[in-house]
C-alpha cells in the first residue's frame, strides 16, 4: 500500500490525511525524505555551474520538501498526542536528524558555494529579501561549525547528536512523570471547590480511570486546586508533587541529563570560540550578550520582590488568622492570594468563569482577528489526529488565508504547556504555498469548558503567535513565520494579548454560559482593575527562573545544576514563600531542546516591546485603529525574518522602548 504522508494530499486545503496515517508510517517515510534530502544536497553541491542564487540558495530551499511535510505532521503529533510509537520514533529519530543537520552543514563543498555568493554579494543584484536570506544561510553554516575541521569537526558532530538526544529524553521525562502521577480526592475532599474544578477533577479521573476525582500536575487542574482548597495538607501533597516532576529519584529523573546538557554546550560554545554558551546563543538575538540580559532581568527583579514581599506579609497574616503557625509557604500563596483578590477586588473567580467559556473566547480571538486584519474563520469538518482537534479555514475578502488548528484540552497524551506550531509554513517559492497553523493548549475539559483570566490570556496569547504565522507574506521559508530572534517572536503574541483587555472585547463576547447575558459592568470594571494584582509574585516567579538559565549558561556548567540553582536563587534574595516557574528538572524551554536555553528571559525582552506597541494603538484613541493595524501586520506579522527585529519594530514604532512600559504594565514602576 501507498505510504499516506508520501502520496500526494489531495483533501481540502492539502491536508494530511490523519484518517489514513498509522504510527508504522512515519520511519519508512523519514527515511525516504532524508534519502530524497541527501540525494538533493549532493546535487547542490556537487552542481559544476558557477554557484548562484538560484542553484544554490533557492536550492537548498527546496531540497528537504518531503523531510518538511513528514517532520511537520509529526513532531506536532508526538507532542500532541503522544503514543508509545511515536515517543519510540523521537528517540530513535534525534540522533539521526542531527547527524543529517550535521552532514548538510559540515558540507565543505556546500559552503564553499555559500560563502563563494557571501563575498561576491554585492554583484549579485539580489533583493533585500534575498540578500537578508543568503545572510542568514551563511550564519546558520558558521554557527553550526561550517569553519571547523578534522577532529574539532567531528567532536561538534557527536556533541550535537548526543544533545538532541538528551532533549527528547529530558521532554519525554517530564511527560512521562505528568502522565502517571495524580492524586485521588474523596468526595469531602472537594470541600471549597468551585463547580468548574469539581467537573474537571472528575474529568481527570475518568481520563486516568479512577472512579472518583482526581488531581494531576496538569497546570490548568492543579492551579484552581492551589487557589481554593482549604485542605492544606492536600495542597502541599499535590504542590510538591507539581514541582517535583522530573526530580523523583527514578527512571524519570533529569538531573543529571541537564547537568550533562549543560555541560555539553559549553563545549560546543568553545568549540565554536565562544566564551560561554550564552555569549553562542544570544549573538543573533536582540539582546545580543548576556550582561544586556541581566541588566533587564535585574531592573524589574529589585521592584517585582520589593512588591511580592510586601505581598507576602499580608498573605501570611491571614494565614495565622486562620490559626495556622509559621511561615507562609508555596502552597499557601494561591489560596490566601484568591482570598485576598476576593476581598479587595470583589473578584470571585468561580463568578468569573462562568463568562468565560472556551467557546466565547474563541470567538473573541476571531473577532479581533477579524477587526484588525479583516480575517474570517469558516469551522471545517475535516478528519482530524485526535477527537479534541478542530479546524478552520481562514480566509480575507474570500481568498484563502490559512487553515488554522485548535486543540484546547488537557490529556495524559499530551505534553504541558501551549505553544503554537506550523504543520506547513507559508513561502512562494516554487509555489503559493498557505500555512497550516496549530495552537495547542492544556485546559481543563468541561461542559461547557470555562477558562480563568489567565487561561483566555494564554488562549489569546498563541493566537497571537498564529496570526504572525498564518499572515506571513515571504518568498522563502527559511524567514517565514515565527522565523525570528528568539526574543523578538514573543511580541506578535505578548501583544495580542492586550485586545483581551479592550473593554469592548468583553463587553461583546464574555457572556454567561447558561443565560447568555453580558457580564456585568461592575464585574467588568473590577476585573480590569485588577489587571496587575499578584504581578509581584508572577513577575518574582518567572524572572527567577530567566535568571537561574542564565546563570547556567553564562559561565562554566554546573557539575550540580541543583546547586547552582540554590546559590543563584539565595543570591538573588527568593522570597521564602515563591518557587520559580519552573525548576530545572522541568524547565522544558531550556531542556527539551535549545530553543529557549539561555533565552527564558526573551519573554520580558519582548514585553518591553509589547506594551509600548499596544500604545501606538491607545494614542489613536482606537484598539482597532486600521492604519495602526496595516502597519503592524506590514512590518511585524507578514515580515517575519526579513529584516533584523530592530529594524522591523522600528520600521512601526518609529523608536525603542525603554523598561518602564513594561515596568507600568506590571503596576511595579512605582514600587521602592
Amino acid at each position: 500500500m501507498t505510504n499516506p504522508l508520501l502520496a500526494p494530499w489531495e483533501g481540502p486545503f492539502e491536508l494530511p490525511p490523519f484518517d489514513a496515517i498509522r504510527d508504522e508510517d512515519f520511519a519508512p517515510a523519514f527515511e525516504a525524505g532524508l534519502t530524497e534530502a541527501r540525494a538533493a544536497i549532493a546535487a547542490i553541491a556537487g552542481n559544476a555551474e558557477a554557484p548562484s542564487f538560484a542553484n544554490v540558495i533557492e536550492a537548498l530551499e527546496l531540497a528537504e520538501g518531503t523531510l518538511d511535510r513528514v517532520a511537520g505532521v509529526f513532531y506536532n503529533l508526538a507532542g500532541a498526542d503522544s503514543t508509545d510509537a511515536r515517543e519510540a520514533l523521537m528517540r530513535d529519530l534525534a540522533p539521526k536528524m542531527s547527524a543529517f543537520s550535521s552532514e548538510v552543514t559540515n558540507n565543505k563543498a556546500l559552503f564553499s558555494k555559500v560563502e563563494t555568493l557571501w563575498q561576491g554579494r554585492e554583484a549579485l543584484g539580489l533583493t533585500a529579501e534575498q540578500a537578508r536570506v543568503l545572510e542568514l544561510y551563511r550564519q546558520m553554516f558558521v554557527r553550526s561549525g561550517a569553519l571547523l575541521d578534522g577532529a574539532e569537526a567531528e567532536r561538534l558532530t557527536v556533541v550535537k547528536s548526543r544533545l538532541a538526544v538528551l532533549g527528547t529524553q529530558f521532554s519525554q521525562n517530564i511527560l512521562a512523570e505528568e502522565r502517571t502521577w495524580f492524586m485521588e480526592l474523596a468526595e469531602a475532599d472537594l470541600e471549597g471547590l468551585p463547580d468548574f474544578a469539581v467537573a474537571a477533577a472528575r474529568a481527570a479521573g475518568a481520563e486516568k480511570g479512577v472512579a472518583g476525582p482526581v488531581i494531576t500536575t496538569s497546570r490548568s487542574l492543579i492551579v484552581p486546586f492551589l487557589q481554593f482548597s482549604p485542605r492544606r495538607a492536600l495542597r502541599e501533597k499535590a504542590y510538591e508533587a507539581w514541582v517535583a516532576r522530573g526530580a523523583n529519584g527514578n527512571d524519570h529523573d533529569n538531573r543529571a541529563i541537564a547537568a550533562e546538557i549543560l555541560k555539553l554546550r559549553e563545549e560546543r560554545a568553545h568549540l565554536l570560540g565562544y566564551a560561554s554558551f550564552a555569549d553562542f546563543k544570544l549573538e543573533p538575538e536582540m539582546a545580543k550578550t548576556p550582561a544586556a540580559v541581566r541588566d533587564l532581568l535585574l531592573r524589574v527583579w529589585a521592584p517585582a520582590r520589593a512588591k511580592a514581599e510586601a505581598d507576602a506579609k499580608v498573605l501570611e497574616a491571614m494565614l495565622h488568622a486562620d490559626g495556622i503557625a509559621g511561615p507562609l509557604e508555596p502552597w499557601d500563596w494561591r489560596y490566601y492570594s484568591e482570598k485576598r483578590r476576593k476581598a479587595e477586588h470583589d473578584l470571585d473567580e468561580a463568578a468569573l468563569k462562568p463568562y468565560l467559556s472556551l467557546e466565547a473566547m474563541i470567538s473573541a480571538c476571531f473577532d479581533c482577528a477579524n477587526r484588525l486584519f479583516g480575517l474570517e474563520f469558516h469551522a471545517l469538518d475535516v478528519p482530524m489526529y485526535h477527537p479534541d482537534a478542530r479546524a478552520w479555514e481562514v480566509t480575507r475578502k474570500g481568498q484563502h488565508v490559512a487553515v488554522f488548528i485548535g486543540d484546547y484540552f488537557a490529556r495524559g497524551s499530551k505534553r504541558s504547556g501551549a505553544w503554537c506550531s506550523a504543520m506547513r509554513s507559508q513561502k512562494r517559492l516554487g509555489q503559493d504555498v498557505r500555512p497550516i497553523v496549530v495552537n495547542i493548549c492544556n485546559f481543563a475539559k468541561g461542559d461547557p469548558a470555562l477558562l480563568s483570566y489567565d487561561d483566555a490570556r494564554t488562549l489569546f496569547h498563541e493566537f497571537g503567535h498564529a496570526l504572525h504565522q498564518m499572515l506571513s507574506d515571504v518568498t522563502y521559508g527559511f524567514i517565514s513565520g515565527t522565523s525570528v530572534a528568539r526574543d523578538f517572536v514573543e511580541l506578535p503574541s505578548q501583544l495580542y494579548e492586550h485586545w483581551l483587555e479592550v473593554p469592548e472585547v468583553l463587553e461583546t463576547h464574555a457572556k454567561h454560559w447558561q443565560t447568555g447575558e453580558a457580564m456585568p459592568a461592575d464585574m467588568l470594571k473590577r476585573l480590569l482593575d485588577a489587571g496587575t494584582y499578584d504581578q509581584g509574585f508572577a513577575t518574582v516567579e518567572f524572572v527567577a527562573s530567566a535568571m537561574v538559565d542564565l546563570a547556567f549558561h553564562e559561565g562554566a556548567a554546573p557539575a550540580d545544576p541543583m546547586q547552582k540553582q540554590a546559590e543563584v536563587l539565595a543570591e538573588l534574595g527568593m522570597p521564602h514563600a515563591i518557587r520559580m516557574r519552573h525548576a530545572t528538572p522541568h524547565f522544558a524551554h531550556v531542556f527539551s531542546g535549545d530553543g529557549y536555553s539561555s533565552g527564558y528571559y526573551s519573554y520580558m525582552w519582548s514585553e518591553v516591546m509589547d506594551a509600548d506597541a499596544f500604545a501606538a494603538f491607545e494614542e489613536t484613541g482606537d484598539a482597532f485603529d486600521p492604519e495602526t493595524a496595516a502597519k503592524l501586520e506590514r512590518f511585524i506579522l507578514s515580515a517575519g525574518g526579513s529584516r533584523p527585529a530592530e529594524e522591523l519594530y522600528l520600521e512601526f514604532r518609529g523608536r525603542m522602548p525603554g523598561v518602564e512600559a513594561l515596568l507600568k504594565g506590571r503596576g511595579l514602576l512605582d514600587v521602592a
